[in-house]
């Protein structure tokens, strides 16, 4: 990370609040406790009080869903949430090391195709599978999964801050103005019952986009028409399984087809198809696979009667990987992510809108999305957010 430390001089240690326990909050987290501590030479007494509140039981939010096969004691497992990220720059491609070391971060060298649905032969009334390589992921860009379930490095995370407790299945009520904040004034926090959560000098609110515009509504946040600038699309995922011993679609067949492990979808409502047991360290599981659908079509049906959208989205999937009575999945599940893709006025983000910053309330508004979307945007918004801390 960038060198920023707290001058040893100062008596005061500031009491932190960070709403939301997703990575945005632990990596932001992690970097207050190590600049921090890296201007107390490490001493207890000096460390920073930081309180995360997290309105779930869990921190990460990077989703695995799995079940056990009564019978085998195996598991099918999904990573129904992001399933792999990158690491471009230099301050977080250090920060990884730690975890690329222990083996709890690898990289995920995966065989990538484009599919398409398949098409009835005149002749014969078969369906022919449209598959064409793309690409093979390899080191010089690597695309890394946490291992043995993407939920595993944020509980490590978690584990390793020293000086933060998580507060879990706490909401934190919106920041409408209790009291008045002047310079130097702290912010008492609430929780959805009206209940005290204790007076904080900074907030960070990291949760995403739509739910930060009703945190910090009526507040007098400063940057509160910024919040609104990227917008966030949903995305549908479809969790499928097989048993053990059972038939496999073709397209998943490599007894017919080549060996792969993504899929680019095409002319579809799927988007991307991820073998779940042929990532590294999975191949204990039983088969298991994650299709997500387009963040468009997901956006159009986002309010959909679930049981709607999962007959949909299976259909598609049957259409595109060829299964039959003998070889359909065994195991069939459906989440909706309400907030999935960043998007700037219809498109792709590719405006860094950066951690939004109240210097005169203290208050500062913080996520993926105020980036490019993705999780080393958790770690440079972490970045950001510790330097205006710092800074103050």
């Amino acid at each position: 990370m960038t060198n920023h430390s707290i001058s040893a001089t100062k008596t005061a240690l500031p009491k932190i609040a960070i709403i939301g326990g997703g990575l945005t909050g632990l990596f932001t987290a992690t970097l207050l406790e190590r600049a921090f501590n890296q201007g107390q030479n490490q001493q207890p007494s000096r460390s920073p009080h930081i309180t995360i509140f997290e309105k779930s039981r869990s921190v990460g939010r990077l989703a695995t869903r799995y079940r056990t096969n009564s019978t085998t004691g195996k598991n099918w497992q999904w990573a129904f949430g992001a399933q792999f990220f990158t690491a471009k720059t230099a301050p977080f491609q250090q920060f990884i090391k730690p975890w690329l070391v222990t083996g709890l971060l690898q990289p995920w060298c995966a065989q990538v195709v484009t599919l398409s649905p398949a098409s009835v032969t005149k002749d014969e009334n078969e369906a022919l599978l449209n598959i064409e390589h793309k690409e093979q992921w390899n080191t010089q860009q690597p695309r890394y999964i946490s291992t043995p379930k993407m939920t595993a490095w944020g509980r490590a995370l978690a584990d390793e801050l020293a000086h933060t407790t998580i507060e879990f299945q706490t909401r934190v009520a919106p920041l409408t103005q209790y009291t008045k904040h002047e310079a130097g004034k702290k912010t008492e926090l609430f929780d959805d019952t009206g209940t005290s959560l204790g007076w904080f000098d900074w907030v960070i609110c990291t949760a995403p986009n739509a739910q930060a515009v009703d945190m910090m509504a009526n507040s007098g946040f400063e940057r509160q028409a910024d919040i609104t600038t990227p917008q966030m699309l949903a995305c549908y995922t479809l969790m499928l399984g097989w048993e053990k011993g059972q038939s496999l679609p073709e397209a998943l067949d490599h007894q017919k087809i080549d060996c792969w492990d993504v899929a680019y979808v095409k002319d579809s409502i799927l988007d991307r198809v991820f073998i779940e047991h042929q990532k590294p360290a999975n191949h204990e599981l039983l088969p298991s696979i994650t299709i997500h659908a387009r963040n468009d079509w997901s956006q159009e049906h986002v309010d959909d009667d679930i049981e709607t959208v999962k007959a949909k989205l299976l259909a598609a999937a049957q259409q595109l990987l060829h299964w039959n009575k003998s070889s359909a999945p065994s195991q069939i599940d459906c989440h909706r992510w309400r907030y999935a893709a960043t998007v700037v006025d219809g498109k792709d983000s590719r405006e860094i809108l950066g951690a939004l910053v109240d210097r005169q309330h203290r208050w500062i508004v913080s996520g993926d999305w105020c980036g490019q979307g993705n999780i080393e945007s958790c770690y440079q918004m972490a970045q950001e957010a510790v330097a205006a801390i710092v800074s103050y």
